[in-house]
C-alpha cells in the first residue's frame, strides 16, 4: 500500500510538471497557472519527501546496503 502510494505521489508531480509547461506554452505570461502549478509540484514533492522519511523512521520501507 505505501509503495503505490509513493508511485501516485510521483505521477501526480510528474503530471503538474506538464501541466505547468503547457500553461507556460498556451498563456504567454497572461496567467498565474504556471506558478500554482510551480506550488503545487512543491508541495507534493516535499509530500512525498515527508512519507518516504517516515515510513524509512518507522522501518516500513528499508534501505539496501548490499551492493
Amino acid at each position: 500500500m505505501l509503495k503505490i502510494l509513493i508511485v501516485v505521489l510521483m505521477l501526480a508531480v510528474i503530471v503538474s510538471l506538464f501541466s505547468g509547461l503547457v500553461f507556460l506554452i498556451k498563456d504567454d505570461g497572461k496567467s498565474h497557472r504556471v506558478v500554482n502549478s510551480l506550488a503545487v509540484r512543491v508541495g507534493l514533492s516535499l509530500l512525498l519527501l515527508i512519507l518516504i522519511l517516515v515510513a524509512l523512521w518507522h522501518g516500513d520501507l528499508t534501505l539496501n546496503p548490499t551492493p
